[in-house]
This record gives structure tokens, C-alpha cells and sequence, in this order.
């Protein structure tokens, strides 16, 4: 296995040190590797809301009885022991609406690469309760996005957002919604995996290479091995992260296999590589996951550790804002506690922005500045000019977007 130099992340905050800590409990009966001073001074409130943001707490119930119960509330743990039951039972409702997805939509000529939920569960995990999944998120080809649209509708599913596919294509989007009000169920249609013109595989490759679920009755198809990972990289790393459930999956996936220099020439091939060496930083350090030898020249580029910095601060600051957005009183606590609480507004925008900017590709880097320079609708609604000095938006912009952002945040 290879080492990985460590970085700074000693402002995390200490509940959520622990939360890892007991993820990363060894298997071994009789033992207890966490030390009981790491209990002392935890908010629990603010335990239980990080283990709910980062939706890492089945994992955190399921290694409850190799720790003393008399270091952690009683309150805590049934909270986790009742959280624990509904995804189950969750995840429980999603198997089979999977099912019956993949038989309307194969009998419909239809063929469908399920991209969340139980059946990637099942087989990182071997056990769909320790993973949470809050929707099912379904790849086709685009030729048939506009079957599968009827066959949802006359299932009782409602589109949301965009009115019609065409729309939706024409604007070079890669999924569309679909929601039933009577089985609470959210449904994503993809066509693609990333927004254009990222390089991606073609549909034909996915399906050649995928896998088939034994969690159901009915054949479910999911990705192969090297699709899945890759595409659980792009995916959290995309979002900064800031659920640790995403870094947990990466985890899981190298614990399992060994990776070898064929592996490493897919990944280089779909431009991703430095998104490849960021997860491994950042899961060798949270999840104390071993970096196998064929892997291990991933993350040693220079991108991947400004990447895996970046990304510690966005994982923090998004977890601060989740709880803002719950309870004011934990939040409350969290700031005077909290070593890295970034008070400023305009510093939590810039952390958030510029790495949402850093992650991007050199294509999508200058599509954003392209974008970014062109005035829109909200410009002209914070600051009307006369048509004869509409050519002023362009200087301007930086200046209202900034406006517009800080009186938001």
C-alpha cells in the first residue's frame, strides 16, 4: 500500500472527528479503538445533526455495539437507531420501484443503467441499509428520453421544472425530474453523465461493461466496476464533498479491489485523473482508506492536493451552513466552538465559488467565463439602464453579480 503525505485538516470540528472515528472502528470483537477522553465536551445535537447532513449515520448505528453505550446519550442513540430504521425501510420502497422500473422499461424496448440507489448499495456495502439514497437516478439513451417520459407519465409520474424534453435538450442539460405524489418517490431521467462537452463514455460502452443487481427478482442493470468509481468521484468531488457519504462509497469500492495500471489509463482517458487523487487524499485521510500501489501516482499531482485542501474547507463550511439552515442554537454553539467558522459571508462565497471554479475542466473553466461576462436578465432587474448604455452591463457585471451575491448571502 502507498502513503500519502497528510494535510492540514485540523479544523474540522471534533463531533465530526469522532463520527469518523467510529466509522473507522476495526472489525475486531472485544476491542474499542476510540479513546474514551474523545467523548468528553461533545455537543451531541451537533453529532447527530453532522451524522444527518453527511448521511453517514446507518454506518455510524451499525458500529454502535462495539462502543460502550454509556459514553454516548441514550437520546442520541435512538435517534440514530430510529433514523436507521427509516432508510431501511426507504431503501426497502426504492428496491422496488427499481424493479419495476427496469421490467416497464425493458419490456418498452427500453435499456436502463441505474446510477443510485439500492443496487449500488447492495454492492458497495453488501447491505442497503448502511447506504441512503433519496431518489433513483436512471441513465438511457437520449433517443429514448422521449418513451420513457410517457411511460413515467402514464405511471403517475409528474415532470418537474422544465416543461418539455425539447427544451431541455436544447439547452444542453443531462437530466430531467419526475416525481409521484402517492409513492413519494423522486425519479432522474439522464442522457448523459455530464453536462456538455465534458468527455464521457458513450451509452453503448456503459452498457457493454455493466453489471447486473441480484438484489431483485427481475434483472437490474448497473455500471461496471471502473464506471461506478469513476463516476462517484466526478460526482462528489463535483458537489465539494460535503456529504462524506460520497468519500465513504470511494472507501468502500478500494478496500475492495486492487487497481491496476489499466484502471489508472481509463480514468487518465475521461480526463478525471486529478479528481481520482483528490477522493484518495481525502478518503486516506477521513476513512483511513489503504491507496494501493496502481493507484498511487494519482495523487501526486500537484491539482489533486490544491483540490483535497480546497475541498476540507468546502466540506466544513457546507456542513456550518446545513446547520445554520436546522437549528439556530446548534449553530450557535458550532461558531464559539469552532476553530474554522468563517463569520464572513464574503469568505464562505469565495471558498464556495472559486472551488466550484478550481473543479471545473479547462473547457467548462472557459465556458463559465464566457457565461460569467454575458449580462443577463438579473442584471438589467438590479440596475436599469436606458437601451443606449445597455453596453455598460458588460463592465458592470462583476460588480452587480457581487452585489446581488452579498446581499443574498
Amino acid at each position: 500500500m502507498g502513503e500519502i503525505q497528510n494535510i492540514d485538516l485540523s479544523y474540522i470540528p471534533k463531533e465530526l472527528r469522532l463520527l469518523l472515528q467510529i466509522i473507522n472502528m476495526k472489525n475486531k470483537e472485544g476491542t474499542d479503538p476510540i479513546n474514551n477522553k474523545n467523548f468528553i465536551d461533545i455537543d451531541w445535537e451537533l453529532f447527530l445533526q453532522l451524522a444527518m447532513h453527511h448521511r453517514i449515520y446507518p454506518l455510524v448505528y451499525s458500529k454502535l455495539n462495539k462502543i460502550d453505550v454509556e459514553l454516548i446519550p441514550l437520546y442520541v442513540i435512538q435517534a440514530l437507531s430510529q433514523e436507521y430504521k427509516e432508510n431501511t425501510f426507504q431503501m426497502l420502497h426504492l428496491s422496488g420501484e427499481m424493479e419495476r422500473l427496469s421490467k416497464l422499461f425493458t419490456e418498452n424496448n427500453i435499456r436502463l443503467l441505474f446510477l443510485k440507489g439500492p443496487a449500488i448499495a447492495a454492492d458497495i456495502y453488501g447491505d442497503i441499509s448502511l447506504r441512503t439514497s433519496k431518489d433513483l437516478d436512471i441513465l438511457i439513451p437520449i433517443t429514448d428520453l422521449k418513451k420513457a417520459e410517457l411511460l413515467l407519465f402514464n405511471c403517475g409520474y409528474e415532470k418537474e421544472g422544465v416543461s418539455s424534453t425539447s427544451t431541455i435538450r436544447k439547452w444542453g442539460s443531462h437530466h430531467v425530474s419526475y416525481y409521484h405524489s402517492q409513492k413519494k418517490i423522486q425519479i432522474e431521467i439522464h442522457w448523459r453523465l455530464y453536462r456538455p462537452p465534458a468527455k464521457e463514455p458513450s451509452f453503448d460502452e456503459l452498457w457493454k461493461r455493466k453489471r447486473v443487481s441480484f438484489l431483485t427478482s427481475y434483472p437490474v442493470y448497473f455500471f461496471g466496476e471502473d464506471d461506478l468509481f469513476l463516476y462517484l468521484v466526478t460526482h462528489g468531488a463535483k458537489h465539494g464533498w460535503f456529504r462524506l457519504r460520497w468519500l465513504a462509497d470511494v472507501d468502500q469500492i478500494i478496500r475492495k479491489r486492487n487497481f491496476t495500471k489499466g484502471d489508472y489509463s481509463l480514468l487518465k482517458k475521461y480526463q478525471h485523473s486529478y479528481l481520482i487523487g483528490q477522493a484518495l487524499i481525502l478518503s486516506s485521510q477521513l476513512f483511513e482508506t489503504p491507496i494501493h500501489e496502481g493507484i498511487l501516482p494519482l495523487i501526486k499531482e500537484k491539482r489533486s492536493r490544491k483540490l483535497a485542501k480546497l475541498a476540507g474547507f468546502y466540506i466544513v463550511e457546507m456542513g456550518h451552513m446545513y446547520i445554520n439552515q436546522s437549528s439556530k442554537e446548534a449553530l450557535a454553539n458550532y461558531n464559539k466552538h469552532h476553530p474554522f467558522s468563517l463569520k464572513s459571508s464574503l469568505k464562505k462565497l469565495f471558498i464556495v465559488n472559486f472551488y466550484q471554479y478550481s473543479v471545473k475542466t479547462n473547457i467548462h473553466k472557459l465556458i463559465f467565463v464566457m457565461k460569467l461576462l454575458n449580462p443577463t436578465s438579473g442584471d438589467v432587474k438590479t440596475l436599469r439602464l436606458p437601451k443606449s448604455l445597455y453596453f455598460l452591463y458588460f463592465p458592470l457585471r462583476p460588480f452587480l453579480i457581487f452585489w446581488r451575491k452579498t446581499r443574498k448571502s
